[in-house]
């Protein structure tokens, strides 16, 4: 089959992927599709995380009518399967069982559980492979797993809304609307794809913010704060023990409930500190809503890997002026009823 009938085969697997987002961390969204023919007899994508991955799925989506062909089929997954035995069986194996001749890949698994070996097993088995079928796509899909695995730290979004002047928020620190509802809503799909999100003191202490899913379906992130001496409230929504929260501290006190309390050195860097501690808890990607303070913090050290930035239509005189992101590329624009989102990505400095 030539490239373009691979490339279309693969975005179908792209589709199916995304719709993991938010309910498979810590493993990665992969859709996979077999095709005989040139028609579709299966499809499937890994929707739960701890249940099947997307092989099984697409496998089990055959009609019975169709599952005589499936020996003759090719597979089309937008990751390597995988070779090990996690809360699953290997999917490589599903795949040699079956008698499947030929299997197209998108990208190369590089969790060292994987990384190859589910590859070398299909080819052991005397299947063919091919490999490298939009590949930076599929890498795409799954940025927050690969910048997990290969540089050992969450994959870090940067968000926070803007009146059109150019302010975070209000010289006087009182809390300002900024941007309308329908951006709200799509801020709080934002939380249901991210495993966490982190906040600083004086933003808690302002807002009294939530930080939960209210206004889309899925789960929500697991709530970080970095409070150096526990200065907010117990009344405070974050000490609610609805969410799995994390504070940063200098003295940490244990965990209550869902409530844990971490210790952190603050006479020493503060954001590696946190990177190690997210990492170890296997936390995949971290959403900054902070104050302008942390999100720059983020920006200065080079430690982000994109930013959403909304900007609104209140007017409102004076206040803090955003962050300055001197190595951001700008990737996409949205336009939400008077409200504009613009997209960015960091741009690697040699």
């Amino acid at each position: 089959m030539d490239s373009t009938f691979d490339e279309f085969f693969m975005q179908r697997c792209l589709q199916l992927a995304r719709l993991g987002a938010g309910q498979v961390a810590p493993n990665p969204m992969v859709g996979a599709v077999l095709v005989h023919q040139g028609r579709i007899i299966g499809e499937g994508y890994h929707r739960l995380y701890g249940f099947a991955h997307a092989e099984v799925n697409c496998v089990q989506s055959v009609k019975p009518e169709d599952q005589h062909l499936i020996p003759a089929a090719t597979m089309y997954v937008s990751l390597e399967p995988c070779a090990h035995h996690g809360k699953t069986p290997p999917c490589a194996n599903l795949i040699v069982a079956q008698g499947i001749k030929e299997v197209v890949i998108g990208c190369v698994d590089t969790f060292s559980k994987v990384s190859g070996r589910g590859i070398e097993i299909l080819k052991d088995a005397g299947i063919t492979v091919r490999t490298a079928v939009l590949e930076q796509e599929c890498r795409e899909l799954n940025n927050r797993f690969f910048t997990f695995h290969e540089k050992k730290r969450p994959y870090i979004i940067l968000k926070w809304a803007q009146s059109p002047a150019g302010y975070i928020g209000t010289i006087d620190g009182k809390p300002v609307r900024i941007s309308n509802a329908f951006s709200d809503r799509l801020v709080h799909r934002w939380r249901s794809e991210e495993m966490s999100i982190l906040v600083g003191t004086n933003t808690a202490l302002m807002d009294n913010p939530r930080l939960n899913n209210r206004l889309w379906t899925g789960k929500d992130p697991i709530r970080l704060v970095i409070d150096r001496t526990l200065k907010i409230p117990r009344q405070n929504h974050l000490w609610d023990g609805s969410i799995a929260t994390l504070f940063f501290t200098e003295h940490a006190s244990g965990k209550d409930g869902l409530t844990e309390t971490v210790q952190v050195d603050f006479q020493q860097p503060l954001l590696p500190q946190l990177m190690q501690q997210l990492y170890e808890r296997h936390i995949q990607s971290v959403l900054v809503e902070g104050g302008a303070n942390l999100l720059q913090h983020f920006i200065t050290t080079e430690l982000w890997d994109e930013a959403r930035v909304i900007t609104g239509t209140n007017l409102f005189p004076g206040g803090l002026p955003v962050p300055a992101m001197p190595h951001a590329e700008l990737t996409g624009q949205t336009d939400l009823e008077g409200d504009r989102i613009l997209y960015y990505r960091r741009k690697p400095t040699v």
